[in-house]
C-alpha cells in the first residue's frame, strides 16, 4: 500500500529572506517548486524563453497562496552568455539570489544506444547538459555561503532504463557535476540533488499513487535550503515510502 503524504500537515520553514531562481520553472515539476518556496515566504524568480510559457504558468498558479512572490523574466539562458545575461539582468531587476534550483530537461526514451540519432544526441544529452553549466557559471559566483544550489534529477540516473540511454547519460553526468561541485565549492556553497522516480504532474493522465508528487519535491527543496547542515546530499525519492523519509529527515513532516 502506498504511503499517503498531505501537505496540509507540512511544516513549511521560513524562506521570507530568500530569493531563489528557479531554471525550468515553467515545467511541471518547477510548478510544485514554485509553489513550495511561495508557500515558505520567498521571493521566486522563474525564467522562461517564451511569453506564452509565461502567460500559461500564471494561470495554473492563479490560485497560489502564501506570503511569497513570484515574477518571471522572458529570456533565453541556455548558452553561456545568455545565462550569464540572464543573472545580470534578474540581480539588477530584483536584487540578490540567495539559491538556485536547476530543474532543467526532459524525457526521452526511443532507440537502442547503437541505433541513436545526431539529433536526439545534440538536443538531450549535448543541449540540457550544456544549459545546465551555462546555469552554474553564470550563478555560482553570484550566491552566498548561506545559499544553496540545487538540481533536480531522475533516477535514470542511478539505474539504467532500457531505450532511454541518452538520458540516463546525461542524468548521470549531472549526478556527477552535483558532487564535483562539493568537492570543489567546500564550505563556499551548500549544494544538493533531488534523485526522484516518476513525478505526479498536471500533465500526467494516468498516475500511480506510490509515485511521488511536485508539491513533495518542492518541499524537499525549501527544506533544503532552510537547513544549514544540509549539503553534499543527494536524496533520493524514487516512491511515496522514499519521499516520507526524506521529509521526515528534513524535520518538514511529522514522522
Amino acid at each position: 500500500m502506498a504511503e499517503i503524504i498531505d501537505l496540509a500537515k507540512a511544516r513549511y520553514p521560513d524562506l521570507g529572506h530568500r530569493r531563489v531562481v528557479i531554471a525550468g520553472g515553467t515545467g511541471d515539476v518547477g510548478e510544485g517548486i514554485i509553489r513550495a518556496w511561495v508557500k515558505s515566504g520567498a521571493h521566486v524568480v522563474v525564467p522562461s524563453r517564451t511569453d506564452r510559457k509565461i502567460d500559461e504558468l500564471r494561470g495554473i498558479l492563479s490560485d497560489l497562496e502564501g506570503p511569497g512572490r513570484v515574477d518571471f523574466v522572458s529570456g533565453d539562458s541556455a548558452s553561456f552568455e545568455d545565462a550569464e545575461e540572464m543573472a545580470k539582468r534578474v540581480i539588477s531587476e530584483f536584487g540578490p539570489v540567495t539559491d538556485i534550483v536547476a530543474s532543467i530537461g526532459g524525457w526521452w526514451q526511443k532507440n537502442p544506444l547503437w541505433e541513436i540519432s545526431d539529433e536526439d544526441w545534440q538536443s538531450f544529452f549535448v543541449s540540457v547538459s550544456s544549459a545546465h553549466v551555462a546555469t552554474v557559471r553564470a550563478w555560482v559566483p553570484h550566491l552566498p555561503q548561506s545559499g544553496t544550489y540545487q538540481l533536480i534529477l531522475g533516477g535514470s540516473a542511478q539505474m539504467p532504463v532500457p531505450g532511454a540511454s541518452i538520458i540516463n547519460m546525461q542524468q548521470a553526468a549531472l549526478l556527477m557535476m552535483r558532487k564535483v561541485l562539493t568537492a570543489e565549492l567546500g564550505d563556499r556553497l551548500r549544494v544538493a540533488s533531488q534523485v526522484l522516480g516518476p513525478v505526479v504532474t498536471r500533465a500526467r493522465e494516468h498516475v500511480d499513487p506510490n509515485w511521488v508528487a511536485n508539491g513533495e519535491v518542492g518541499l524537499v527543496s525549501a527544506a533544503i535550503a532552510a537547513d544549514p547542515a544540509v549539503t553534499g546530499v543527494d536524496f533520493v525519492s524514487y516512491d511515496k515510502s522514499q519521499m516520507l523519509e526524506t521529509l521526515v529527515a528534513l524535520k518538514v513532516y511529522p514522522g
